[in-house]
């Protein structure tokens, strides 16, 4: 068997984590979670849990892939998790059904970019007409979706042919530093606004009563949601970690830059809503209904429209990415398969199945709260018992910390078998109380 590839450096790996882990789930859910979840207090919650559930359970995922060389469908098996080859093919199943829908979502965006371009051209198009309708059918925007979704399959497709690190590693080489510019230039336009200060003030003020279960629940599942845990995406990305990597320290680093994007995007963002006196917890149509409108208001509004709808294109392309990876290292991992077959046939498949979100948000919807947030809180649920508590001890101590673990490092383990793992049941149980069940609303 073929040596297997890695990171070339810590550069390349660093940018890669943090360009996997911002996508759509920083530049558009942090946002709007943050509108709906009372503004500072999940932001608080956020950061907190961030560091004391996010980090830990990165570097789980990290050191099962790792230590087993393989992607889900060889890593489970192999460490010894019972049944390991069929949770693994769940867990691909799950993925493969959210390449569906989150390759759409990236179809959208694009597609705004495009419209922002085009306006000073005069050739304005409506970028809402590549949205699903609420309920129906629309021809129109069922072909623009179908167009797009094969354009951004396509170009994923291109860069994981190239590998890991000619194909995602200099990729995310290019894009994680322009998405952080993109969202710098962004920021200095909307705090200078008029008015501007009273979505700053709303974003920093803190109101201890916002500091519900509701509220801290929501923040931990929007964690494991940006940072892109889930027993799939990071746990193949840490297969390719050269045996020299620090996972503690890179771990720290990944989770820091998810972190700062989130942050930077709500500065990017609010500011400028109430500039134009809009509704900061408009909710998912925060991105591609209110925005829009924002920029067309701007004196060159389409630059900055422009800039952010295409600096978030590349991010979410690298998320998209690293799911479509994971399903072509289970090919390649279980079954012999050579990178471009495995690419080909993830290509056509993720194509038959991005056709039903494509329809309406009666459809979509549901797909995304039951593959994207249930599935992946599932998956990393399934990643932090196997972390804690199958895979050897001494095993998980030496990928973390080498032959010498402090004291740190063996408390570390017990903060993973015990408290992580509660921490992601309690918003798997809060994703099925309030978007399956529909109840827990006021807790």
């Amino acid at each position: 068997m073929s040596q297997r590839e890695t990171f070339s450096s810590r550069l390349g790996l660093l940018a890669t984590m943090v360009g996997l882990a911002v996508g759509l789930g920083n530049v558009w859910r942090f946002p709007y979670m943050v509108g709906q979840f009372g503004g500072a207090a999940f932001i608080l919650l956020y950061v907190g849990i961030a560091g004391l559930i996010g980090v830990p359970a990165l570097m789980g995922e990290w050191s099962l892939g790792r230590h087993t060389r393989r992607g889900t469908l060889g890593a489970y098996e192999r460490v010894g998790v019972p049944g390991g080859r069929r949770v693994a093919w769940l867990l691909i199943g799950i993925v493969w059904f959210a390449v569906a829908y989150y390759t759409n979502a990236i179809g959208w965006v694009v597609y705004h970019a495009l419209a922002e371009l085009l306006a000073p051209l005069g050739r304005p198009i409506d970028p809402s007409r590549i949205l699903p309708p609420e309920t129906g059918f629309s021809g129109q925007a069922f072909g623009l979706q179908l167009g797009f979704t094969a354009l951004v399959l396509l170009a994923e497709a291109a860069i994981i042919l190239r590998g890991v690190r000619a194909g995602i590693e200099t990729a995310s080489k290019i894009i994680t530093p322009v998405l952080f510019a993109v969202l710098l230039i962004v920021i200095v336009r909307s705090v200078t606004l008029p008015g501007a200060s009273e979505g700053i003030r709303w974003l920093l003020a803190f109101d201890a009563a916002s500091i519900t279960p509701t509220v801290a629940i929501a923040a931990l599942g929007q964690v494991v949601f940006s940072i892109g845990l889930g027993g799939t995406l990071m746990l193949v990305y840490g297969s390719y970690l050269g045996g020299d990597a620090n996972i503690r320290s890179d771990a720290i680093w990944t989770v820091l830059g998810d972190t700062g994007a989130g942050l930077l995007a709500g500065l990017a963002i609010f500011p400028a809503v109430f500039a134009f006196g809009m509704e900061p917890g408009s909710g998912p149509g925060l991105l591609f209904a209110t925005l829009p409108q924002i920029f067309a208001q701007l004196p060159a509004g389409w630059v900055f429209g422009a800039l952010f709808f295409g600096g978030l294109s590349g991010a979410a392309l690298l998320s998209g990415i690293a799911a479509y990876e994971v399903i072509v290292a289970g090919f390649t991992d279980t079954f012999g398969w050579s990178r471009r077959r495995a690419t080909w046939t993830v290509y056509g498949v993720s194509m038959l199945l991005a056709m039903p979100p494509m329809i309406n948000l009666e459809i979509f919807v549901p797909w995304d709260l039951t593959f994207g947030s249930g599935g992946q809180t599932f998956g990393a649920l399934v990643a932090v018992v196997t972390v804690g508590w199958v895979m050897r001890r001494a095993t998980l101590l030496e990928q973390i910390a080498g032959e010498a673990p402090s004291r740190t490092d063996r408390a570390l383990i017990h903060w993973l078998r015990w408290v992580v793992p509660t921490a992601v049941m309690a918003a798997a149980l809060w994703w099925l109380l309030t978007d399956v069940l529909g109840a827990a609303q006021g807790v």
